[in-house]
């Protein structure tokens, strides 16, 4: 198991409490596996690096635990958890089943303002694309889907969503830098805006079902190339 690099966590921020920005701050992390499946995560450690007593670090920990992204060992350790195939299914169902009828209420009624604010998340998403800034169009792909919920008032929802994602996002952020992977992304998101704008609720569930079924398609190929990482 590798050891954490506190080094690389970024500085507290004191006028905010201190356990949901060290729980911010490792899930971060985690997603972006710059804290890889497998790292353990020393409580001392954390504590030095945000200058806090054991108890935010725990707490931080406890909800981590509780997506899933870490296992921890009473009186041993707290490690990164290996990427879980079924509840990286359990996410993209929810999230599927949620975001097929976002698309379909927003390409009902077409709304002018939306459509030129998505094209503006599409153009960041090119450029990022396009300097290869995985980190960054990771962030910008989320935006893009985080702004369908809140045009359909479905902001609470996308907190829920965000909350389970974490097996399918690592899933995906291994499987992003595939050659192909990220204009594909783009791509099928050009269709469902232009979709929406069109006012073709058929057609923006169709491409948002063929945009989320991606990486899932790829599962075999990825843990072929980072075994140790999945666990079935």
């Amino acid at each position: 198991m590798d050891n954490l690099t506190v080094t690389s966590l970024r500085p507290r921020d004191r006028s905010r409490h201190a356990a949901p920005q060290v729980f911010e701050h490792l899930r971060e992390s985690i997603l972006s596996l710059a804290l890889a499946p497998g790292t353990v995560l020393n409580r001392l450690a954390l504590q030095k690096e945000f200058g806090l007593s054991s108890t935010p670090i725990r707490d931080a920990l406890l909800k981590l635990q509780e997506e899933g992204l870490v296992e921890i060992f009473p009186q041993h350790a707290t490690v990164v958890s290996p990427i879980d195939l079924p509840l990286a299914h359990q996410a993209h169902f929810l999230r599927r089943s949620l975001e097929l009828e976002i698309v379909r209420t927003l390409a009902l009624t077409p709304d002018r303002r939306l459509v030129a604010r998505l094209h503006g998340f599409l153009a960041q998403q090119q450029a990022l694309m396009e300097a290869e800034d995985f980190e960054a169009f990771t962030m910008a792909d989320h935006a893009f889907h985080q702004h369908l919920y809140e045009a359909a008032r479905m902001h609470d929802l996308w907190t829920l969503v965000r909350s389970r994602s974490g097996h399918i996002d690592r899933l995906r952020r291994l499987h992003l830098p595939t050659p192909g992977k990220a204009q594909n992304i783009v791509h099928h998101h050009r269709l469902i805006v232009q979709a929406i704008a069109d006012g073709k609720p058929d057609e923006a569930q169709q491409q948002l079902r063929e945009h989320l079924s991606g990486t899932l398609s790829h599962v075999d190929e990825i843990k072929a190339k980072f075994p140790g990482y999945i666990r079935a």
